[in-house]
């Protein structure tokens, strides 16, 4: 594939020695208008290298320069050095490589060897699967996929919240109130009135806080009771969380949770005891992490049970001995920033020199219209709900609009799933927002559904035209402005990916695939493909092809479905 900003670099540097390709390749722009051409490269920078006014430089450059057959035309621009790219050449190139890779197309193997660990969803048992996990969730099953697409080996890990204090609440309030029948008839939401109960009552009768933490603890120790009614609990709720995870089509490596490490939490602590990092503290055994400005990491309460933190450490370093990755990824909430950067110092303080290598991938926090969401007051939107609904919604809008479709309700199904996964990760994944019915069930705009439909508007052009559809076309006939933005858009697709990756940030893929659906619908509103002229015809079916082709492959990395009826 052609490299157009790399040829104009490699271009440029024949007259600028005091700068590397790497440097000039970054200062290129594309312009704001197409009159000016496809690139600019400005030259303000050089005024002080070749002590001239950077339109006396820009004028130099663009009469001496050497060309290549990829550029056609250099012009001076007010201080800039505009390129205009060869569009037959850009055509043949993109709809080439697509077209022969097809599925592969974007893929490269940069990647290859190394092994990359993605934890996210980590929902926790007998806990409500509400509308705030879904970020966790389809971020991490992105960048999951983001990461596979460039050659990296990636475990999947659903580090389940299955241990801490809160099931001590639960087991004290399934034995005060709780039916078998009941919680085995509908575990989450009838575990979660249990849970919101036991809250309720405490606050009349505080001691019920020191009998859950004398639960957990007989639970860590290995009660059998305990252990029993707490693998219910866990079985009941994974039940239910499947249905979610079968819904988004997302599947995982390993589900071990928190509780996988509770018989190895004794050797961190013992480590950190032996390299002299433990200390007490009011009771409590905790690492210092003055010198590093934060707040002191717990490890160990009053009464000997262990943390969240603790039980970080453990995983972190069972992780590095089992999969010896190159990255762990920890998709987790703003709110746990702290957290990481207690987790992560004190494995350094360890002297584990891969403390670099685990990333916190922070997002926003999802929010109701009607106020913060809260399981202790069972406020909360169920995720399976917003997920039924938006696939219900959906049917009725393909019965209504084209009852003629087809499997109607498996294309309602990638349809109204695709609306809930793409909204998520249409924006930057830090951004805090509310949650909100109208919005996540609209297909106007710039949605999930608009993408799809550009896909299935390019199957039945196909299918219309009833043709072979090859790369073997006259090229010529693509170089108008409306298919080379096309073309322009389908060529940058690798680096979207590369930078979705580098920056663990999904939404530049949903960038990428949203601009060039509407390219390509101008594209197809100005352009009409099933013409009498039969060289046009195949031209632009190739076209059609290449970019039904690339936005399948951009929805894929996104966990989202291709329809190719709607």
């Amino acid at each position: 594939m052609v490299d157009f900003k790399e040829v104009i670099s490699e271009c440029l540097k024949q007259m600028i020695d005091e700068m590397t390709i790497e440097e000039i390749k970054l200062l290129i722009e594309v312009p704001p208008n197409k009159e000016m051409g496809d690139y600019a490269f400005p030259c303000f920078k050089l005024a002080k290298i070749f002590r001239k006014s950077p339109n006396m430089i820009a004028e130099e450059i663009a009469k001496n320069l050497l060309l290549t057959e990829d550029i056609t035309k250099v012009i001076n621009l007010g201080g800039y050095v505009n390129f205009f790219v060869n569009k037959e050449q850009l055509a043949k190139k993109v709809i080439n490589q697509v077209l022969s890779e097809k599925s592969e197309y974007g893929k490269s193997d940069m990647g290859k060897g190394k092994k990359v660990i993605v934890d996210f969803s980590s929902p926790n048992i007998a806990k409500p699967f509400h509308i705030g996990h879904i970020r966790t969730t389809v971020i991490g099953n992105a960048l999951h996929k983001i990461y596979e697409s460039q050659g990296y080996d990636t475990v999947r890990i659903n580090h389940l919240g299955d241990y801490g204090t809160q099931f001590g609440k639960l087991i004290v309030a399934y034995k005060l109130w709780g039916n078998k029948e009941a919680v085995e008839e509908n575990p989450i939401k009838e575990l979660l009135k249990l849970y919101v109960k036991f809250h309720d009552e405490a606050e009349l009768k505080p001691e019920m806080e020191d009998e859950a933490r004398a639960w957990f603890t007989k639970l860590e120790h290995g009660d059998h009771e305990a252990k029993e009614l707490w693998q219910w609990f866990r079985d009941e709720s994974l039940k239910e969380f499947q249905r979610v995870y079968d819904l988004l089509e997302i599947d995982f490596d390993s589900f071990a949770g928190e509780s996988f490490y509770s018989d190895k939490m004794d050797a961190v602590v013992e480590e950190l005891t032996k390299k002299g990092l433990l200390v007490e503290s009011q009771g409590t055994m905790i690492v210092d992490l003055e010198d590093e400005n934060l707040p002191p990491a717990l490890i160990q309460k009053n009464d000997g049970s262990t943390l969240y933190l603790t039980r970080d450490l453990a995983a972190g370093i069972y992780r590095k001995n089992t999969y010896d990755f190159e990255k762990c990824i920890y998709v987790v909430g703003s709110q746990q920033i702290l957290h990481f950067q207690q987790y992560f110092a004190v494995i350094k303080k360890m002297g584990y020199d891969w403390y670099k290598d685990l990333i916190h991938v922070p997002f926003g926090m999802v929010a109701l219209e009607e106020g913060t969401m809260s399981t202790r007051k069972g406020r909360v939107v169920f995720l399976e709900d917003v997920l039924n609904q938006a696939i219900e919604k959906t049917k009725e809008i393909i019965i209504e609009k084209n009852p003629e479709a087809g499997d109607i309700d498996q294309i309602a199904k990638e349809v109204g799933v695709g609306a809930v996964v793409f909204q998520e990760l249409s924006n930057s994944r830090i951004k805090d927002y509310t949650f909100s019915w109208d919005r996540t069930l609209s297909f106007e705009g710039e949605t999930g559904p608009y993408v799809q439909y550009t896909h299935a508007r390019c199957c039945a052009v196909k299918r219309k035209a009833n043709e072979e559809v090859t790369a073997n076309v006259n090229y010529d006939l693509l170089a108008d402005e409306d298919a080379s933005e096309v073309l322009k858009v389908i060529e940058t697709f690798n680096k979207s990916i590369v930078l979705a990756m580098t920056k663990n940030e999904p939404h530049i893929v949903t960038r990428f695939v949203l601009d060039l659906a509407q390219a390509f619908n101008k594209f197809y509103h100005n352009r009409p493909i099933l013409v009498d002229d039969k060289d046009l015809k195949l031209a632009r079916l190739a076209l059609v092809e290449a970019t039904r082709q690339t936005i399948e492959n951009a929805l894929k990395l996104l966990g989202i479905n291709s329809p190719t009826k709607m």
